[in-house]
């Protein structure tokens, strides 16, 4: 009896002990648990620069599975970037707000950086671990007023079935680069690379050179201080990426005729991609996440789609660079109503499931480290992590990156050479 007393006993102790085992197994496994009593009534407020943001609104309808009296919304206010400090002032504040990269050492967002909170604080809960460390930015006191919901990278959209056709692998090296090129243009390709050309924002050739520039300064203290400074001795740092992309552009891989005929640097460029014809089409991952809603407005695609993917250009043996940059952040206003609650929801939002999933939607590219969930940009996540840069945590100003972009622009367009804005780095314009 007594022995079968002791069997009972240790099988009921056995199933309290599992039944009081899965919360605690549900939270490791990444299974949200709230916090906060579920029949909460309040409301939350985002506000931002999109004029709709369809995957942020998804996930305010699953954060209402668990708190289903709570009413998120979301909108843009006129005039956002000019007028956020003011809008963070007024009688109904919002409670979360886009902050972006720029804002930083910006005297005009004196008064937005006021208003956020430390989004490190460990009591808050957020999951800082599933993001690429390099775009978390602390600042000084190291305080993390910013956590980025989408990233921002460099590279070409590449028509993977061309290159199936024509018996080529996608490039990897300088080397591979020159050749595939060679071989589609004896094959009759207008232009094997292409892009957006008629303006110096975002045109191709600030596109092709600013990673290099990046990785030139990564490594070289005293010519990134000398480069932020508009030092005109920092323009060497540009040389060797002027002087590969003039070679792909003198070779007749980039044909720049063929290039001004797309008028912009997003719907254009990825209408123009899906004519099938072009093997490599150079932008940024912004314009990348226009690509999904113009499959069908494109005829040409309907009628003959191709697979694709985004990957970096290797304009050095190595390969290329994964440029890495916060696209958009979240900051939440510390002086907000429902502060716990608005917590809450950024807890749900900042995880690995979460913003992967904004990010299909929105086909940006995730800030996670997990981007093998999609197959458009999944070649950034074989990067090797010495090759994965981002400018922000280097300490690249904007004022820098507008020097490289112009300088680009000028050459790649003739109107300048390279010994020319080399010389002149710091004053381009």
């Amino acid at each position: 009896m007594n022995k079968m007393l002791c069997v009972i006993l240790s099988a009921l102790l056995a199933v309290v002990s599992v039944t009081c085992a899965c919360p605690v197994y549900a939270e490791s496994a990444g299974v949200f648990q709230p916090r906060l009593n579920p029949d909460t009534s309040c409301e939350i407020t985002v506000v931002g620069s999109y004029s709709n943001f369809e995957a942020l609104e998804a996930e305010f309808d699953s954060f209402n599975e668990i708190y289903p009296n709570v009413e998120l919304t979301y909108w843009k206010p006129d005039d956002y970037e000019n007028l956020l400090g003011m809008v963070l002032e007024s009688k109904n504040p919002p409670n979360i707000f886009f902050s972006f990269p720029w804002m930083y050492g910006n005297d005009n967002y004196q008064t937005a950086f006021e208003h956020m909170e430390d989004l490190s604080n460990p009591q808050l809960g957020l999951d800082l671990e599933c993001i690429r460390p390099n775009l978390l930015r602390y600042d000084t006191d190291g305080q993390l007023l910013t956590v980025p919901v989408f990233a921002r990278n460099y590279g070409m959209l590449v028509n993977n079935d061309l290159f199936e056709k024509e018996g080529l692998q996608v490039p990897t090296t300088w080397e591979e680069l020159l050749t595939v090129c060679e071989v589609f243009l004896s094959k009759g390709y207008a232009s094997p690379m292409m892009g957006y050309s008629t303006g110096p924002s975002s045109c191709l050739m600030s596109i092709l050179v600013y990673p290099e520039v990046v990785a030139a300064l990564a490594s070289d203290s005293e010519a990134l201080r000398a480069a932020n400074g508009m030092d005109p001795a920092a323009g060497e740092c540009m040389r060797r990426s002027l002087e590969s992309m003039m070679r792909l552009i003198e070779n007749g891989y980039i044909n720049l005729d063929k290039c001004n005929e797309i008028s912009d640097n997003y719907t254009q460029v990825i209408l123009r991609f899906f004519e099938g014809d072009v093997p490599m089409m150079i932008c940024t991952g912004d314009t990348v996440s226009g690509t999904g809603k113009r499959e069908s407005q494109s005829e040409a695609f309907s009628k003959n789609p191709f697979t694709y993917s985004f990957v970096p250009i290797p304009l050095s043996e190595n390969g290329g660079y994964f440029i890495d940059s916060p696209s958009i952040e979240f900051s939440v206003n510390k002086t907000c109503d429902n502060l716990d609650m608005t917590n809450e929801f950024m807890r749900f939002l900042i995880s690995r499931e979460e913003l992967n999933k904004m990010a299909s939607v929105k086909r940006l590219v995730t800030p996670t480290k997990d981007l093998s969930f999609s197959a458009v940009y999944e070649p950034f996540g074989r990067v090797p992590d010495e090759r994965i840069l981002c400018p922000e945590t280097i300490g690249i100003t904007d004022a820098l990156f507008v020097q490289v972009r112009n300088a680009a622009y000028q050459v790649g367009t003739g109107a300048a050479t390279i010994d020319d804005v080399v010389s002149q780095y710091g004053s381009l314009k």
